[in-house]
């Protein structure tokens, strides 16, 4: 089935990472690919160590996304792109169970990966295997695929007055 937890508000990731555990504790084999984001994250200390669980992301944080700079946008579409290499070479292999995709709606949305084959991964993946989307704005192509869609709704946050994302919490 597929999953789809979007809205503006907190807590996307960390909904996606609780089924992670849920599944891995299970025994299930978990692929938790991160788009957008390069960064070190808290999530990553542990989500490494977990049994069954492989994390694919980019290795170098590439900042903010500016859809106005060629060059930054030429390295996020070669990354996304190589991150689904990766989960394909995974699900061919039977390595795959649970899917997570984070933050792919932003890439799709962007323009940033290869669209055609991020949706051909949704469409034929195998049908026992779960997929887990995160992310803003969610396209109807993942909308109207979901059997699960949370929307995360945002009515207060800290950053609305000024109050920076903290280690731990946040990120």
């Amino acid at each position: 089935m597929l999953h789809l937890y979007m809205g503006d508000g907190k807590g996307k990731t960390t909904a996606a990472i609780g089924l992670l555990v849920r599944a891995a504790g299970a025994g299930k084999k978990v692929v938790f690919a991160q788009f957008m984001k390069g960064r070190d994250t808290s999530e990553l200390a542990v989500l490494c160590n977990i049994p069954g669980v492989v994390v694919l992301r980019n290795d170098k944080d590439l900042g903010w996304y500016d859809s106005n700079n060629e060059e930054q946008t030429k390295a996020y579409t070669e990354v996304h792109n190589k991150i689904l290499d990766e989960i394909e070479t995974f699900i061919l292999n039977g390595q795959c169970d649970v899917l997570i995709l984070d933050e792919a709606t932003y890439p799709y949305n962007y323009g940033i990966i290869d669209k055609k084959r991020l949706e051909s991964l949704i469409d034929n993946s195998p049908k026992e295997m779960e997929i887990v989307i995160t992310g803003r704005n969610a396209d109807m192509f993942f909308a109207s695929r979901a059997d699960y869609i949370t929307n995360m709704e945002k009515l207060r946050h800290p950053y609305d007055q000024g109050v920076q994302a903290r280690k731990g919490i946040e990120y």
